[in-house]
């Protein structure tokens, strides 16, 4: 299984194994208290991308599209991520305040595209 979750909700253990996959590390959180089984930056949006989209919904759907293709780009690093997510739960931690509309909806939903093929 694999949920999302905002970094900043306490961590808890059906949460299974905590990744955050946010290129910046998310203000006030302190690592000892975030739960992390690992920190990806490397599956985040590209500075260039993230600053791009800033969080304009208007930009959403073309936004899912160019980050869909740095994935596919860069499959070898999601590997670790989708052999948790086949023994178990993963969760991905974002830090942004719209859970809809994010990298980790983005990445969620590609996750588990490749989990089906």
């Amino acid at each position: 299984m694999i949920q999302i979750k905002r970094i900043y909700l306490k961590p808890q253990t059906k949460d299974g194994k905590r990744f955050l996959v946010d290129r910046l590390w998310p203000r006030g959180i302190k690592k000892e208290k975030a739960g992390l089984s690992g920190w990806i930056r490397d599956i985040a949006p590209s500075a260039s991308l993230r600053k791009w989209f800033d969080h304009d919904l208007k930009k959403w759907k073309e936004f899912q599209k160019r980050y869909g293709h740095e994935l596919a780009a860069n499959r070898e690093a999601l590997k670790p991520l989708l052999d948790i997510a086949k023994r178990g739960t993963l969760t991905l931690l974002f830090a942004a305040k719209d859970a809809e509309h994010n990298n980790a909806v983005v990445l969620q939903k590609y996750l588990k595209g490749r989990m089906k093929g």
